[in-house]
């Protein structure tokens, strides 16, 4: 591995683990709205969606970071911004809606970090043929970090709350900026900014790219019923926080193995062609949660573990492949708001269903709906 390759692999870590050890106070603020507040979980589902939105805008992210200063100003400017507003929310107490703004602003930042990264992973990942292993250490790095976090987050949540979390978000911060110092970012040379506009046209003038992003939509929807499966562990197995923890990091364990297959395999495989079996693979299991008892929540949590981060990986590669050239950073940055897009319309259509056709109907349509991107399986090229 050459030098430069190198630190693509180390800064694309480097940020993927800061994405997912953010994960930190969701336990804490999951428990802060069910127990102190008392929501509903289709209220959680809805505030889930809303601190998101940021993520659905990515193009205009995407836009900003390909035309104005670079890709590593931009991930420096995303740390320092967290940082201060990780000191509000760790230090201040605020009402319901100040908090939620705040996590949106975080998560903002967060979207400018990813944005800006996978902008490197695509351009140079094309150069070396590497976007799929790139994308598999990126996911190694965010699962380590949801190790630490599985059991980390209970432990902070059980002890003292969503508020200490933020703030252990501080050193990890700081920490990650080494790497991004170190990387050295080409500039491409007489490059002059162009206008939004002009790059969104040229994106949804490309027929392929229009087809890709509505396969991935299509992909990723159906509505969503975690939550309610949160309650369940809660309420009626009586499960700990701290033992809710340790089985998402038992999860994530899994999904490191899962992630270390595919960065073995990622360069050899045809991707449409398991594209197509995950689908149905994907409706199996989602039927499967009909039987949810303790025994075989543990069992789902360490399979699918393993196998939804494989096909998780592997859908993100076939994206970084399918981007424009010259517009890598813009075009992956729109196929993935189109795959945010298509989890907060799984978490809204899930929160809107839920109250009306209970938790098996919803299991058993979210199954249905898995079938719905197969007709364009054969269009993709």
């Amino acid at each position: 591995m050459n030098k430069k390759l190198f630190w693509i692999f180390t800064l694309s870590s480097a940020v993927y683990f800061t994405q997912g050890i953010e994960g930190l106070p969701s336990q804490g603020l999951f428990y802060y709205l069910k127990e102190t507040l008392h929501f509903p979980a289709e209220k959680i589902m809805l505030i889930s969606s809303i601190t998101i939105s940021a993520w659905l805008v990515k193009p205009v992210i995407g836009y900003i970071i390909d035309n104005f200063l670079n890709k590593k100003a931009w991930i420096f400017l995303a740390l320092l911004a967290d940082i201060i507003l990780v000191l509000f929310l760790g230090l201040i107490s605020l009402p319901l809606v100040l908090l939620i703004s705040m996590i949106v602003l975080n998560s903002t930042n967060t979207a400018f970090r990813d944005v800006a990264v996978d902008g490197i992973m695509c351009i140079e990942g094309k150069k070396y043929n590497a976007t799929g292993r790139i994308q598999s250490i990126q996911w190694i790095a965010i699962s380590v970090a949801g190790l630490l976090t599985g059991i980390g987050g209970g432990y902070i949540a059980e002890k003292w709350g969503y508020q200490a979390a933020f703030l252990a978000l501080i050193p990890i911060y700081l920490l990650v900026a080494i790497p991004a110092y170190f990387y050295k970012e080409e500039t491409p040379q007489n490059k002059t900014p162009t206008t939004l506009f002009s790059d969104l046209k040229k994106l949804f003038a490309h027929k392929q790219l229009l087809i890709v992003g509505l396969f991935i939509f299509l992909y990723k929807y159906s509505p969503s019923f975690g939550t309610p499966l949160f309650f369940i562990q809660r309420d009626s197995f009586k499960w700990g926080k701290v033992w809710i923890g340790a089985l998402g990091t038992i999860s994530t364990a899994f999904g490191i193995i899962g992630s270390i297959i595919y960065y073995k395999v990622s360069q050899r495989i045809n991707i449409k062609k398991w594209l197509f079996f995950s689908v149905f693979l994907g409706a199996v299991t989602t039927l499967s949660y009909l039987y949810y008892t303790p025994a075989t929540a543990i069992i789902y949590e360490v399979v699918y573990g393993l196998v939804g981060m494989f096909i998780f990986i592997m859908v993100m590669d076939f994206m970084a492949r399918s981007t424009i050239k010259g517009l890598e950073a813009t075009s992956f940055a729109l196929l993935c708001s189109i795959s945010n897009l298509a989890l907060v319309t799984s978490n809204l259509s899930g929160a809107f269903f839920l109250p009306i056709i209970g938790l098996k109907w919803l299991i058993v349509i979210s199954s249905l709906t898995s079938f719905l991107c197969l007709p364009l399986i054969n269009k993709i090229e």
